[in-house]
């Protein structure tokens, strides 16, 4: 069986929310291909530095789209992205670029805590 990619996406405000999360499901999280956002990443490792992470550019320098990219190519079997709704968000065009390509390539999208919870427990069925 082929081993899934994951990335890992978390607006500022969420950032430690989506290490918290990594944390509580590390097991699960573990035999996935890890890619992140270079902020967000660097928060997950902090938290979990068993973890091999592969980081990508900070989102507003173009980590979103480098992920982007990645699911276009077929790369990521599925998206982790924390979103902050409360908050403005200068690089939002491409937040929302991100969004589309998942929902286009068909994407499993977790956006939220109980989102990413559902996801996995999926993974382990």
């Amino acid at each position: 069986m082929k081993k899934l990619t994951l990335a890992l996406v978390a607006h500022d405000a969420k950032k430690d929310d989506m290490a918290d999360f990594v944390a509580m499901f590390e097991n699960d999280i573990r035999p996935f291909d890890i890619f992140s956002t270079g902020t967000t990443g660097g928060r997950v490792m902090e938290r979990c530095p068993s973890l091999s992470i592969t980081r990508l550019k900070s989102g507003p320098l173009g980590g979103d789209q480098q992920i982007g990219a990645m699911i276009a190519e077929g790369r990521i079997d599925a998206l982790f992205f924390f979103v902050d709704p409360l908050s403005p968000h200068p690089h939002d065009v491409d937040v929302k670029a991100l969004m589309r390509l998942a929902l286009v390539y068909n994407i499993p999208m977790a956006l939220n805590r109980a989102s990413a919870e559902r996801l996995i427990q999926s993974f382990r069925e």
